[in-house]
């Protein structure tokens, strides 16, 4: 099939293009991710539809390539092949990644009442570490003293307060 250039070069435009827009889609998601939530359409997902793109001039410009076929049979089947593998890549990577669990994030305000262990020692109006334990692994906090009193190293404190990352503590007694 002929468009006044060969439709090779349509597919392989195409999937240049499909390719830098999703590669920049990669790099600057967030930013799209804010513009996105204007647009009411919400089940068009870019990466979805970059990819079909992509896969779909890919498996085109294969086809045109390498398989004796007129141009139509070719372009109905790049399309079927491109919304299974784009369903795929949906159900089998996006979806979990959107569902994970955030379980290395946290939030100052969520180490407030939690109690930790000081491995530096806090001085009197000064700064020493404590080390919070817990299930996605352990931090680590500068800290200083809540009651402006010297707690020692191996001290199990609580923290009071969390204030530009800094912890406010004072000792605690396990009951």
């Amino acid at each position: 099939m002929e468009l006044g250039f060969p439709i090779q070069t349509l597919y392989l435009y195409t999937l240049i293009i499909a390719g830098l827009l999703t590669l920049l889609f990669v790099f600057f998601s967030d930013m799209f991710e804010g513009l996105l939530e204007a647009v009411p359409i919400s089940f068009l997902n870019p990466a979805l539809v970059l990819a079909f793109f992509t896969f779909f001039a890919a498996s085109g410009y294969i086809g045109e390539t390498a398989v004796p076929l007129s141009s139509p049979i070719i372009a109905l089947f790049s399309s079927i092949l491109s919304v299974l593998l784009v369903s795929l890549l949906h159900i089998f990577v996006l979806v979990p990644l959107s569902s994970a669990e955030e379980s290395l994030t946290y939030r100052e305000g969520d180490l407030k009442g939690r109690v930790g262990k000081v491995i530096t020692a806090v001085p009197v109006d000064g700064y020493g570490e404590v080390l919070i334990e817990g299930i996605g692994g352990a931090i680590s906090k500068s800290a200083i003293s809540f009651d402006n009193e010297q707690i020692g190293y191996g001290t199990v404190v609580l923290i009071v307060d969390v204030n530009k990352g800094v912890l406010s503590v004072t000792p605690h007694e396990p009951l």
